[in-house]
């Protein structure tokens, strides 16, 4: 089961998908959080680390974490039991050039055989983006959460805390 949670900044998008991971994980508790974001290595940046921090210090401690670097395929390939994927739009800004295989990912999604949370930008109800990077982002992004929701079984979107569900066309 592949549930794709969506949202804009600030949405409860990360919290739902706790939520959720907790739940498909049972008593047993254990998820491992596949983390897509660490501490800044080029400078410093005190609020990116701060939250960064916060996502850690909340997760339960049954949770195992892993975190960048990594070949995404590759850690959903060898990871078994619930995984929760947060979230695919700093994933895509780590990536050289934002240049990432939408169909290998989506694949090694679908090939998983536990259930799998992963959270995304909704990026496509903002202003249009200023700068050419920006409109890269939007469109790389709204392409590879495409290709995540063809093979997810359930597309949620958080909007102001609230789970909207969506159907397929």
């Amino acid at each position: 089961m592949i549930t794709l949670i969506l949202g804009g900044a600030r949405s409860g998008k990360s919290s739902v998908a706790e939520t959720r991971a907790t739940q498909a994980a049972g008593p047993a508790g254990g998820v491992t959080y596949i983390a897509t974001i660490w501490p800044t290595e080029s400078g410093p940046d005190a609020d990116l680390d701060a939250r960064v921090a916060a996502h850690r210090a909340g997760r339960p401690s049954s949770w195992a974490t892993v975190e960048p670097p990594y070949e995404l395929r590759d850690v959903l390939a060898a990871t078994t039991g619930v995984v929760l994927l947060d979230s695919l739009g700093s994933w895509l800004t780590a990536q050289p050039d934002m240049n990432v295989d939408r169909d290998s990912v989506a694949s090694a999604l679908a090939a998983r055989s536990a259930p799998t949370i992963v959270v995304s930008d909704e990026v496509g109800w903002g202003v249009h983006p200023e700068s050419a990077i920006g409109r890269r982002f939007r469109d790389e992004l709204g392409s590879l959460n495409r290709a995540v929701a063809d093979v997810a079984d359930d597309v949620l979107v958080v909007v102001a805390g609230r789970i909207l569900r969506t159907d397929r066309p």
